[in-house]
């Protein structure tokens, strides 16, 4: 059997397997699937769904965000966004109107931070296109000669 594109997911579960000290076995019982799937997951040859994976990270008592990432079922910053907010909803020093507040802030912060970025990419889009076409304003009449 070939192995499937799962990113470095299987390499990743048998290291977090071994650091917590559990079998194939254990692990697979912990999180309630079959010993040989689990062993074809680690192996590259299985793609689990997301429901296996949250299971397993249970079990392993990590992040399933982070499983999701490694198997391609989540994007990087969308995990960090979520790790994000589950660390301020699961701050139990904040009450729920302050942790709100919070997550708005956050929001607001990131759609200004993405709208940045995006004036900053199509500034220097504009800048490459201009000298693409040879356009560094040498051409332009100095604004005291008209």
């Amino acid at each position: 059997m070939a192995s499937l594109n799962v990113g470095n997911l299987g390499e990743y579960l048998r290291e977090q397997r071994r650091t917590a000290q559990l079998s194939l076995r254990q692990l697979a019982e912990a999180a309630g699937v079959s010993n040989p799937y689990l062993s074809q997951i680690e192996r590259g040859l299985r793609k689990p769904s997301a429901e296996v994976l949250q299971q397993v990270a249970k079990a392993l008592r990590i992040s399933a965000e982070t499983l999701y990432v490694r198997a391609g079922i989540l994007d990087e910053k969308e995990r960090e966004e979520l790790e994000t907010r589950a660390v301020v909803l699961a701050d139990p020093s904040i009450n729920e109107r302050q942790k709100q507040v919070l997550l708005q802030i956050y929001d607001s912060f990131r759609k200004e931070n993405a709208a940045e970025a995006a004036a900053a990419s199509a500034s220097a889009s504009a800048s490459a296109a201009a000298a693409a076409n040879g356009d560094d304003g040498a051409d332009a009449p100095a604004a005291d000669t008209l």
